[in-house]
């Protein structure tokens, strides 16, 4: 019995997001010297496939940091949509950073290879500009960020960033300067946060999160706290089972 043409077009579709999820795990963890067969393994399909949605090393390659563009690109529109201007923005820079540092290997890919951009990561990059620039421009308009900051600046910003996290031996303290680094682009004044931060640290009085450098409120009583919320203490411990 012929298959059904509109269930074909769904399996197809099926099999690329299952390949895609499988490469995208696949150069987090290995790099991206990692083999299309091992990612047809990983998988669970054929490597005809993985040839079939992508001829080559190259087009997944392409497919895999589009998607990981995408990814920001809805938590920076989610971001816009439930948080203040200056938290949206800072907020997402933290976020977007600490994505990429998981994924360092895409970053490097981007920033190695000048053939790029191509036709699909281009229209993946033009959306994630056009949402960055909203959190921009919505973040200058309550004052929250200096008016020189521009979008390019900001693109910059999360791949140095995710850099530092990637680069530091102490994940805490990575994020620690991140916050500093991001503290620069605010509009600060005599007596701001960015200074009390600094001083904090430099005396070594600062709790903070042991996922993302937030400042924890010190208690006066039980086991101090080592992260912020539920978000950090369940990416420590994918990362531990990972590990």
């Amino acid at each position: 019995m012929p298959a059904v043409p509109g269930t074909e077009r769904a399996d197809a579709r099926r099999n690329r997001e299952v390949v895609l999820r499988a490469a995208m795990r696949a150069f987090t963890e290995g790099g991206l010297e990692v083999s299309l067969g091992q990612v047809a393994r990983r998988a669970g399909v054929g490597a005809g496939t993985v040839y079939r949605h992508f001829p080559s090393k190259d087009v997944l390659v392409e497919a895999v940091l589009a998607e990981h563009v995408a990814e920001l690109v809805a938590a920076a529109e989610q971001w816009a949509d439930r948080a203040a201007p200056g938290d949206a923005l800072f907020g997402f820079l933290l976020d977007a950073i600490g994505k990429s540092a998981e994924r360092q290997h895409f970053c490097d890919a981007f920033t190695a290879d000048r053939s790029w951009p191509r036709a699909v990561f281009t229209a993946a990059t033009q959306k994630f500009n056009e949402a960055l620039d909203r959190l921009l421009r919505n973040a200058k308009q309550a004052g929250a960020v200096r008016e020189e900051v521009q979008t390019d600046d900001l693109a910059a910003i999360i791949i140095g960033g995710a850099a530092l996290r990637s680069a530091h031996p102490n994940r805490a303290r990575s994020a620690r300067l991140v916050r500093l680094m991001l503290d620069g682009l605010r509009t600060v004044t005599e007596g701001s946060q960015f200074r009390d931060t600094s001083a904090q640290q430099r005396h070594g009085t600062e709790a903070c999160c042991a996922e993302c450098g937030t400042r924890l409120r010190i208690r006066s009583t039980g086991r101090p706290a080592r992260y912020c919320g539920p978000t950090c203490r369940q990416r420590a411990r994918r990362r531990r089972i990972s590990g």
